[in-house]
């Protein structure tokens, strides 16, 4: 058996063992091939391919089964080319899977994805959602009247997000004269005005100083406990995942080669250990 079986025995029914148990996310055997340009060197070989396209498929993700339950907090951990990102944006319904299944709220993301993004919050920590020349406060109101926010709840949710966040000195402010971290943290509150029950972070706190990342810690824990909210978060930052996340997957060249909880890992491994020296071991044995 290989070590990579053994560690996807871990998994399962016992993740949330002692708490009520209710599948939010389904996949089954997912999938993700990319059609890619293979050119000739040279000017010669720009034109024969111009006239003679040949192309190579490239499988990003290579038939990968899990599943969610509601209130988890979920890391996706890999390298650069793993298929983290590709497989969040599966999730999110901005890719459309090569083969297999997604079932998220009993909803197709790519398929349903008119009715499925009101019911999900996206982060992606190098693009925003806001509007980049209008103030911060007025792509808010955007998207109130886009998710027909009530006009109680809209307030609520801003005066929370504002206190936690620190986001109301420049609220008045274009999207496009932001710092990165004002930025990020205009992010965050957008994608959770609507309370969403799923959100989604690809990078959140990259190129972020430690205190603007102790701020977004700080008030993603806040909405994982008091709104029980389901977080998958992707991130290269070790510390992001240790600090906000209670089942940790690995991905390694498209596939999954370690799902389970947190203090599963610390057990498996010799007392002492980091949680980057485990990572560093589980990635040796793959």
């Amino acid at each position: 058996m290989r070590f990579s079986d053994v560690l996807l025995g871990l998994v399962p029914a016992i993740l949330l063992s002692g708490r009520e148990v209710m599948e939010l996310i389904r996949v089954e055997n997912l999938q993700k091939n990319y059609r890619i340009a293979k050119k000739q060197e040279g000017m010669i070989g720009s034109l024969k391919h111009l006239v003679f396209p040949v192309y190579e498929e490239k499988q990003a993700v290579k038939g990968i089964s899990f599943s969610i339950q509601k209130g988890e907090s979920v890391a996706f951990l890999g390298a650069n080319g793993a298929g983290k990102s590709t497989t969040i944006k599966m999730l999110t319904g901005i890719l459309q899977p090569s083969g297999g299944n997604i079932n998220i709220m009993g909803k197709d993301p790519f398929a349903d994805r008119m009715e499925y993004v009101a019911d999900i919050g996206v982060v992606f920590g190098q693009k925003t959602q806001l509007w980049w020349d209008l103030p911060v406060i007025e792509s808010f109101r955007l998207l109130k009247e886009i998710y027909a926010i009530p006009k109680e709840r809209y307030q609520k949710n801003l005066d929370m997000f504002c206190e936690i966040l620190g986001i109301r000195g420049f609220l008045n402010q274009p999207v496009r004269k932001l710092s990165l971290g004002q930025r990020v943290r205009a992010d965050l509150a957008a994608c959770l005005l609507h309370e969403p029950s799923l959100l989604f972070l690809d990078e959140p706190t990259i190129g972020l100083d430690v205190a603007v990342k102790q701020k977004i810690y700080a008030f993603l824990k806040n909405i994982h406990t008091e709104k029980k909210t389901t977080l998958l978060l992707t991130s290269h930052d070790l510390n992001d995942l240790e600090t906000l996340c209670d089942r940790l997957m690995i991905l390694e060249r498209g596939k999954l080669l370690f799902d389970g909880r947190m203090e599963q890992i610390f057990e498996r491994f010799e007392k002492g250990m980091t949680f980057e020296q485990i990572v560093i071991r589980l990635f040796e044995k793959a």
